[in-house]
């Protein structure tokens, strides 16, 4: 392992750069050479830019600095399957090369931010593999232990920031390649929602499936850049906007109560240390008030057999198949071996294999309903380079058990180091959820990061300060008072918008309560008060935040939704009453509540 000189994180290089004590051209220059001296053994760039290549980067943030930009002079490296401007594009396959005019999307987003790309990395030729062995540019071994592989596709941008040469790096995610070298590496591995992240100017493994995913270090830095990248892209027919719930906003500290899927159908592979590895994971997500629920796991395995079993190999053959037939001897064996039933496939198995996918998913959303988000390992267990050689598909095959399913049912997921095995080998774990709940994904991995306090890669070091704000994910939490009370007659409208009861509490002792005028439905108003206050019962719901719109406009006057104060000093959105709606209105405030006036 290489000597660490400079601290790559965006917090560290930001004072440094303010302070005057590291310019861009300083670091840059030391990385080159750090990257140089590493390639040889590690294979990790295709494509490392020169000196001069690197000059008009550095050039642009002349006169400006870490104040205007948020990634002033942050270098990063990118997958050689997304395209640099000016430099060859390969996926790996020499006989594929070309070199475009225009840089993806997301590179030209960082660029634009300040961030300097230090070169092309080395993958499993065309996105095609787990393990980062399959590459005419060299296997790449893993960044802790020679007996073992980086993992794949995206091996190099992982060991870009590994072995401490990239603050972070890009890479991509079909079936698992920004995840499975996450954890071999103890890096942090973003697959953000589908569409999310352009992926215009991406070399296609599934164009109906990828994403483009970061490496870092820590989940907070993984959470600032998704925060500065995650925007609709009308290069990319595939992007979708980002909901107001999942921007930079919603990174912070879960609450307590979170309820997180374990599956039921736990496969280790006959690894002897992780499933102590997943215990001790469950325990600490308990540890920051996680609740473990058992899930059933079989639908969620069925859809990742799907990816390789069935059609969506022929969406591989789509990119590489016309060099497989022209040049057959440009394409490795070993994909040519994954790839070569794909002509066979016909529109009537896509359709079939759509159809079974779709109602796999609607078994998966059902449980996910209930849930913020799974808990998986990684990978069952790690596979040694002589395994690889030995069986390649079998092996590769294993890496993806938890991982294959993720883009075909449309989840986001996150990586994150959870320990090392007794070797020194890094193990990690993969929380997944809902699409769009990325930033309490990533809120959920850095208190797991601050709770176990692991040593990060590149021996940096994890920020001790922890988010104030309060993690949000795609629901929305409401405070009632009366008629929409679980069972009684408005409780329907909660539910029928896919509510779920949270708790029964009750408010501060600073509010009365008063049984207004007219009805039926007979309905209480919620009133803050400076004095004569009491505790009310009340209860929290959580529903869908698409559908707290609709819940809202339906409230008719004088209630609405604002804030009410929680006996244990929590703010949520709860039913209040204008001051006008008491005419005529009685003070029930010593029942104590709705249900007890209603009860009397």
């Amino acid at each position: 392992m290489p000597a660490f000189a400079h601290d790559l994180r965006l917090g560290a290089l930001k004072t440094a750069y303010a302070d005057g004590s590291l310019t861009p051209r300083q670091l840059i220059a030391a990385l080159h050479q750090q990257a140089t001296a590493l390639n040889p053994e590690f294979h990790l760039f295709i494509h490392l830019l020169s000196l001069a290549e690197l000059e008009p980067y550095l050039a642009a943030l002349d006169g400006k600095s870490a104040a205007e930009l948020p990634l002033f002079g942050v270098p990063f490296a990118i997958k050689d399957n997304i395209d640099l401007a000016g430099i060859p594009t390969t996926a790996a396959c020499p006989a594929f090369a070309y070199v475009p005019e225009q840089s993806a999307t997301i590179v030209q987003q960082l660029l634009a931010l300040g961030a300097v790309p230090l070169g092309k990395t080395n993958l499993d030729q065309f996105a095609t593999g787990l393990n980062g062995t399959r590459s005419p540019y060299g296997e790449c071994r893993n960044s802790v232990h020679p007996d073992y592989p980086s993992g794949g596709s995206s091996a190099g941008s992982a060991l870009a920031v590994a072995l401490g040469v990239a603050s972070f790096a890009l890479g991509t995610d079909t079936a698992g390649s920004g995840r499975v070298p996450a954890a071999l590496n103890n890096l942090v591995g973003l697959k953000a929602s589908k569409g999310l992240i352009s992926t215009a100017g991406v070399v296609p493994a599934c164009r109906s499936l990828d994403c483009v995913t970061y490496f870092t270090a820590t989940a907070a830095e993984a959470s600032q850049l998704l925060a500065l990248t995650a925007k609709l892209d009308a290069r990319d027919e595939y992007s979708r906007a980002n909901p107001l719930w999942n921007d930079a906003s919603a990174f912070g500290k879960p609450r307590p109560g979170f309820r997180f899927g374990v599956p039921a159908q736990l496969e280790f592979l006959g690894c002897s240390e992780s499933p102590a590895l997943f215990a001790r994971t469950i325990e600490q997500l308990k540890a920051l008030g996680g609740e473990a629920v058992e899930i059933d796991f079989a639908p969620f395995l069925e859809a990742a057999r799907l990816l390789y079993a069935g059609p969506w190999v022929a969406e591989r053959y789509s990119v590489a198949g016309e060099l497989i037939e022209q040049q057959p001897e440009a394409v490795l064996p070993v994909i040519k071996a994954v790839l070569e039933k794909a002509p066979a496939v016909s529109g009537v198995d896509t359709f079939r294999a759509q159809y079974r996918l779709q109602a796999l998913k609607a078994r998966c959303d059902q449980i996910m309903a209930n849930l913020d988000c799974v808990l998986t390992p990684a990978y069952p267990r790690p596979v040694t380079l002589a395994e690889l050689n030995a069986e390649p598909v079998q092996r590769n095959s294993d890496l993806g058990y938890y991982t294959n399913f993720m883009n075909m049912l449309d989840y986001a997921a996150v990586a994150v180091p959870a320990g090392f095995m007794a070797n020194g080998l890094p193990w990690g774990v993969t929380l997944f959820g809902r699409t769009f709940t990325d930033q309490y994904l990533l809120s959920l991995a850095d208190s797991l990061q601050h709770q176990h306090g692991l040593p990060l890669a590149g021996e940096r070091r994890l920020d001790s300060k922890t988010p104030a704000a309060v993690a949000r994910n795609d629901r929305a939490r409401v405070v009632v008072c009366g008629a929409h009370l679980d069972g009684l007659p408005l409780n329907w409208q909660l539910k029928q918008r896919g509510g779920r009861l949270i708790e029964a509490t009750q408010s501060s002792a600073d509010y009365q309560l008063y049984a207004l005028a007219g009805g039926p439905p007979f309905r209480p108003g919620m009133v803050r008060v400076a004095e004569a206050g009491v505790s009310i019962a009340v209860e929290v719901w959580e529903l869908p935040s698409s559908e707290l719109g609709s819940f809202l406009t339906g409230i008719p006057a004088p209630l609405g939704l604002g804030k009410v104060q929680l006996a244990d000093g929590r703010w949520e959105s709860g039913f209040i009453c204008e001051a006008y709606g008491l005419q005529g209105a009685e003070n029930i405030s010593h029942f104590g509540g709705w249900r007890a006036y209603m009860g009397r």
